[in-house]
């Protein structure tokens, strides 16, 4: 296949922006409605958000099964199609629960599911075929790139809806839904249009053949033999420990902004979008910065640390909500989140390939497996924590802020994992040959 140039790497990115668009309304704006406008426990869309995540656990085997397809765009245009449905429907549940709240819960259940497998179907296909298709010395800067249209879509989504969401109402909710729903599958429709090619495939590992190998060994060979490996291994807990921590506060800001600091809706979501900005300008941050200044682990160390600063200024803020500078403070939070999420990503692209050979579909799997099982955790823990912690105290500041508190340490631990990974240098691919050639030997593999 011919490698994808500068310009299809930016059409895959407007892709991610287009499934960035749907999730950051199901994630943050549904649940702040649940939540503050219908009175209904911080549980709920917590164990909903949760549920999606939970459905994301198949990626791995999502990617597996495209790649014996040997076709990626089908994936990503159906999985895009399912998670929009699972949008519309998740956004008329939450207008269903104001009159019926049981079976608007059901709905919603089954709206998570489809937007859980949508997510799933084509953020793994389109990571696939991004790593397939860009040559290894851009598969870095190609895949923060993609990353950073995803948090742009998420800014530019959050700020448009929450100016169209005032005044608020629940109709109004599920028009501005499917509009952005509908306005994604469309932009999905004419970016990935032509970018993979007839489907004709120039490499036998597309169709599921390795040229030297024969038939690909099970999935669950392959799985356990990157598990087998320390660095991929330490990189799978760190992942899932400051996602833990990341998502943990994901679900609870804008709830947070309603109730201790009084914000509408609309200000609210336009506060999210505020935080996506900030994720945005710490990306860029250490895209650049990186190449002039420290290591990759360093950022990344760094990034935790600010993290955990920025998330116990927030819980100090709620003591002092009538002359806080909300904004600046989830400003510094999004900047300090995106400063250690951009420097993960490139160490995770270059351990990627840091192993055995033809694995890193695997290992890119196992690290989504990772974050998908801590973002369901997280947020529900995090909605959780508040729950019970209002249940102990009557003042509301107290109760968000000691759930920040929890998660700042979270991102303390996090920073002492990410000291104990390994180097990500150009070495690591050489110091797997020989375990390579035993694996190759075995036949055992998967994904």
């Amino acid at each position: 296949m011919t490698p994808l140039n500068w310009y299809g790497i930016f059409r895959l990115g407007l892709v991610q922006t287009a499934l960035g668009a749907i999730v950051v309304l199901t994630t943050s704006t549904l649940n702040r409605v649940m939540v503050v406008e219908l009175g209904l426990a911080a549980m709920l869309p917590g164990a909903l958000v949760a549920l999606h995540y939970a459905i994301q656990m198949s990626r791995p085997r999502l990617g597996y099964g495209s790649d014996l397809g040997g076709r990626r765009t089908p994936w990503i245009i159906g999985g895009m199609g399912v998670l929009a449905t699972g949008g519309i429907l998740a956004a008329a549940a939450t207008a269903w629960m104001a009159t019926s709240p049981l079976a608007g819960t059901l709905l919603a259940v089954f709206a998570f599911v489809l937007i859980g497998v949508g997510v799933g179907a084509a953020g793994t296909s389109l990571l696939v075929l991004l790593a397939k298709r860009v040559t290894p010395e851009r598969r870095a800067p190609a895949a923060t790139t993609v990353w950073l249209m995803m948090i742009a879509g998420f800014a530019i989504t959050a700020g448009l809806a929450g100016h169209f969401l005032d005044p608020f109402s629940l109709g109004r909710l599920v028009t501005v839904t499917s509009v952005v729903c509908g306005t994604a599958v469309l932009l999905t429709l004419v970016a990935i249009r032509g970018v993979e090619g007839d489907g004709s495939l120039a490499d036998p590992a597309d169709a599921g053949v390795s040229a030297s190998d024969g038939p690909r060994p099970p999935f669950r060979h392959a799985l356990a033999e990157v598990w087998s490996e320390s660095r991929a291994r330490r990189f799978s807990v760190f992942v899932f420990v400051s996602m833990l921590a990341y998502s943990g506060q994901e679900l609870i800001v804008e709830p947070f902004a309603g109730t201790v600091f009084g914000l509408t809706p609309g200000e609210s979501t336009r506060l999210a979008g505020v935080q996506n900005t900030g994720m945005l300008v710490g990306m860029i941050l250490v895209a650049v910065g990186a190449r002039r200044f420290g290591t990759l682990k360093g950022w990344t160390i760094g990034g935790c640390i600010a993290s955990a600063i920025a998330l116990v200024a927030l819980a100090a803020g709620g003591f002092h909500a009538g002359d806080w500078p909300l904004r600046s403070s989830i400003f510094g939070l999004g900047l300090a989140n995106g400063a250690f999420a951009v420097a993960a990503i490139g160490s995770m692209m270059a351990l990627v390939a840091a192993g055995r050979e033809r694995r890193e579909g695997v290992r890119m799997g196992l690290w989504g497996a990772a974050q998908a099982i801590a973002f369901g955790a997280g947020g529900f823990l995090g909605t959780m924590g508040v729950d019970v912690m209002r249940s102990l105290v009557s003042a509301p500041a107290v109760a968000y802020g000691a759930v920040f508190t929890s998660q700042a340490v979270m991102f303390l631990v996090a920073t002492l994992l990410a000291a104990r990974v390994g180097h990500t240098g150009p070495h690591m691919a050489a110091e797997h040959a020989p375990a390579t050639t035993v694996g190759l030997a075995a036949g055992s593999v998967r994904q």
